[in-house]
């Protein structure tokens, strides 16, 4: 029954409603789990075995009774510690909040309990979500289960570890410029990057609001497209104190509909390299989509590197003017992390009021543009960073003859934050040294579920994600 912690939630939920295992097994599987690989990985911050436990029993006394909790019911699952669980510490990685208790859950987090859903724990994150490398002075680095020397990705590092080891069964993160999906990529699972407002951040630290409301979002994270569409079902839906929120209602594609999409691929933006297993996987995707019948074409977008220097000036320039004055005059630095982020701000050219509402209009008029490209290829693939999981610390690479830095890894990730577009990476291969490698499926907004539909197809064609080393 070990091997249960890594099958999909899907699976396990139809172990539960056949009986062949009790919610109250399930649980005690992935807290013995977590007891054995959370101090080699340090992915879960906090987790709650006596509120795991009563839940348990509640969830197994209603199937005696033949009753179902919903979709996810007795399902163990986990929390990026900057959303609100109610009795859960919410510290978003950082000394500033120390040993701050959430005292509500976050709608979100009410619906997966209506779903029957059973939270673990809550899980790490760089201080305040600013990197793709999840360390904080609170509780350290996280680690990657396929190679302990290198990083799950960040922010949603933390859920990314659990997630691919079988801490857990699923879980949310969230993603302001690929912090769900270069996780994903970096551990070999599913991530998807919801429409701002599809599913709400209301309870979400950093908050989301202003320009910050365009890019940050959060949404789920699990072993299969199957798993993903489970958890957005059971999540989706507008909040009233989610600024972005907007009634759009679930609704699922047709086997037909879905053959009908046309297929945009490209393997690079020109400006930023990737490695040869990332273009490969892109490749892999696109053919295995076309030998299903869909109409596939190469079709690289423009405006990418506008993109990519508006989100900068978004979520480098102004997320540095918000966070840096928070720890003016007090008694706490900044992680080193977030002290290399800061700097880099820093360095940035000052942004008066009116370059933030002229770079909001610029990037209106470019979200314009971009749709109009994606009435052709309402379905774009892409690669999900330029390089594989890398070793902590790292801060470039070469690729190609060419020096790639930090922040430019991402950009693959970053346009769609700045343009609201949905994404998701799943994992297609593997890369030479065996690191996971996945590859991006973008949507039209308010089109998840085209995304995940795409994404499931390409799954049936190159198989799911395999289990890393730990696990």
């Amino acid at each position: 029954m070990s091997d249960l912690t890594l099958a999909p939630a899907l699976d396990i939920a139809r172990h539960i409603r056949e009986k062949t295992i009790s919610p109250v097994e399930l649980a005690e599987l992935h807290l013995a789990k977590i007891e054995r690989l959370n101090p080699k990985l340090n992915a879960f911050v906090q987790v709650d075995p006596d509120g795991v436990r009563r839940r348990a029993r509640a969830a197994e006394a209603a199937v005696m009774n033949g009753q179902t909790l919903g979709p996810l019911h007795g399902i163990p699952i986990s929390i990026k510690s900057s959303i609100d669980v109610a009795g859960l510490r919410c510290e978003a990685g950082t000394r500033l909040r120390a040993g701050y208790v959430a005292t509500h859950d976050a709608p979100l987090v009410e619906r997966l309990r209506r779903a029957g859903a059973i939270i673990l724990g809550v899980t790490n994150t760089p201080e305040l979500l600013m990197a793709w490398e999840t360390d904080n002075l609170l509780y350290g680095r996280t680690n990657s289960p396929w190679d302990l020397q290198r990083t799950p990705g960040g922010s949603s590092g933390g859920e990314s570890s659990a997630i691919a080891s079988g801490m857990s069964a699923g879980g949310i993160g969230s993603d302001g410029g690929g912090s769900i999906r270069v996780p994903a990529h970096f551990t070999g699972i599913c991530g998807l990057k919801p429409t701002p407002g599809r599913i709400p951040s209301t309870g979400h630290f950093p908050p989301s609001g202003g320009p910050s409301a365009l890019l940050g979002v959060v949404g789920p994270m699990a072993r299969t497209v199957q798993d993903l569409k489970i958890l957005f079902e059971a999540i989706q839906g507008p909040d009233d104190a989610d600024t972005c929120a907007a009634p759009v209602p679930l609704r699922w594609p047709s086997n037909d509909e879905v053959n009908r999409f046309r297929i945009g691929y490209f393997e690079d933006d020109v400006r930023t390299p990737v490695t040869p297993e990332i273009r490969n996987a892109v490749r892999t995707a696109a053919e295995s989509l076309r030998r299903v019948g869909f109409e596939v074409e190469p079709f690289r977008p423009g405006g990418l590197e506008q993109a990519r220097l508006l989100w900068k000036k978004f979520f480098v320039k102004a997320g540095g003017m918000l966070i840096g004055p928070m720890f003016d005059g007090g008694e706490h630095n900044p992680s080193p992390i977030l002290k290399q982020f800061l700097d880099w701000s820093a360095a940035e050219p000052s942004l008066s009021a009116q370059d933030v509402i002229d770079a909001w209009i610029a990037r209106d008029v470019l979200r314009a543009s971009f749709l109009g490209q994606m009435r052709t290829y309402p379905i774009l693939l892409c690669p999900p960073a330029a390089i594989p999981a890398f070793h902590h610390g790292e801060r470039n690479w070469i690729v190609d003859g060419k020096t790639v830095d930090y922040l430019d890894a991402w950009s693959y990730t970053e346009w769609f934050n700045l343009l609201g577009n949905p994404a998701a990476v799943i994992p297609v291969n593997q890369s030479t040294e065996g690191l996971p490698i996945g590859v991006q499926i973008v949507g039209r907004p308010w089109q998840e579920e085209q995304v995940l539909s795409v994404a499931a197809a390409i799954e049936r064609e190159v198989g799911r994600g395999k289990a890393p080393a730990i696990a």
